[in-house]
C-alpha cells in the first residue's frame, strides 16, 4: 500500500491541473454533442427547410408583383410619395399648384409640361402612374397656370438667396462675394464653384434663377497684360500664370488665345472659364 499511495497523493499544482483537463474533456463532450445534434436536425430536416424557404421565395416573389401593380394617379400625389418617386419639392409644388386650380392632368406629356421633370426620371414615373381617362372640367379650369417666373441671378441680393431651403446667411453672402470676384454669373454652372454648395442646394438655385443677361467681363489682352493683371483671374493661380508668360515670352506674340490650349501642364479643364478673362491680339 506505502508503494501505491505516492500515485494518488498530488499537490496543489497537480491537482489544479488534473481539474482543468478533466474541465477540457467535459467542455468537448457538450461541444460535441451539441455539433452532432445540430448535424442530425438539418439532415432530418433538409427537405422541410427546403420547402419553407422555397414558399418563401415565392410569397417575395408576390409581393414584387404586387408592388409592381399599385399604380398611383398623378393628380393625388403627396409631398412625400413625390419625394419617394424622386421628385424635387419644385416639381412637386408646380403640380400641387395646377390641381389647386381644379384642373387634371391626363397625360404623360402634360405631367412633364407641368412639373418640369427630366426625361430621365419620367420614364420612371410612368411605370408607377395611372391617368384618369375622363374628368369633367370645371369654368374654372379654362384659367392658364401662371408660368414659373425666374429671378436673375446676377441681380439676387442675400436676402432673395436666403428664400432657398437649406440657403442660409453664410452660404447667400457666400454666393454673393463670389459672384462679385467672378464680376457676374456668366454660367450656371459656376454655382458649383461656391465653397458649401451642395448639389441639391444648387438645383434649387437653378429652379428659381436664371442669367437673363451675362456680365461685360474686360478681357485682357493676353500680349499686354502684366503677370499681376492675369494673376489676378479667378482661375488662374501663379503656377499656371508662369506657365503662360514663359509661353508668350518664347513665341514673342500669342495669336489666338487658343494657344494657351497647347502650353504643357496648362489647366485644360479651367480653359472655358480663363477665357471669359483673357483675349489675344
Amino acid at each position: 500500500m506505502k508503494k501505491l499511495r505516492p500515485h494518488f497523493v498530488y499537490n496543489k499544482r497537480q491537482r489544479n491541473g488534473v481539474f482543468y483537463f478533466l474541465s477540457f474533456l467535459v467542455l468537448l463532450q457538450i461541444v460535441y454533442f451539441f455539433y452532432a445534434s445540430h448535424d442530425k436536425f438539418v439532415e432530418e430536416n433538409e427537405s422541410e427547410i427546403l420547402a419553407l424557404n422555397s414558399r418563401i421565395d415565392s410569397l417575395k416573389n408576390v409581393v414584387r408583383e404586387q408592388k409592381k401593380e399599385f399604380l398611383i394617379n398623378p393628380n393625388f400625389i403627396t409631398d412625400a410619395q413625390g419625394y419617394e418617386l424622386g421628385m424635387s419639392i419644385w416639381e412637386i409644388d408646380r403640380l400641387l399648384v395646377f390641381r389647386k386650380n381644379g384642373k387634371w392632368c391626363t397625360s404623360v406629356e402634360e405631367f412633364q409640361r407641368i412639373t418640369k421633370v427630366s426625361d430621365s426620371l419620367l420614364v420612371v414615373l410612368t411605370k408607377r402612374f395611372k391617368f384618369p381617362k375622363h374628368k369633367k372640367r370645371t369654368v374654372q379650369n379654362t384659367k392658364k397656370v401662371a408660368p414659373v417666373k425666374f429671378k436673375d441671378l446676377n441681380k439676387a441680393n442675400t436676402s432673395d438667396f436666403k428664400e432657398i431651403y437649406g440657403v442660409g446667411e453664410v452660404l447667400s453672402e457666400r454666393i454673393v462675394k463670389y459672384r462679385s470676384k467672378l464680376g457676374g454669373f456668366t454660367l450656371m454652372s459656376q454655382l458649383e464653384e461656391v465653397w458649401g454648395l451642395d448639389a441639391d442646394v444648387i438645383n434649387k438655385i437653378k429652379a428659381n434663377y436664371k442669367i437673363y443677361q451675362k456680365p461685360k467681363l474686360v478681357k485682357l489682352n493676353i500680349n499686354k497684360a502684366s503677370f499681376k493683371e492675369v494673376l489676378s483671374i479667378v482661375y488662374l493661380d501663379y503656377e499656371a500664370t508662369k506657365l503662360i508668360f514663359q509661353y508668350r515670352d518664347s513665341v514673342k506674340i500669342i495669336k489666338d488665345i487658343s494657344e494657351i490650349k497647347k502650353i504643357p501642364q496648362f489647366p485644360i479643364d479651367k480653359y472655358d472659364r480663363i477665357v471669359l478673362y483673357l483675349r489675344a491680339e
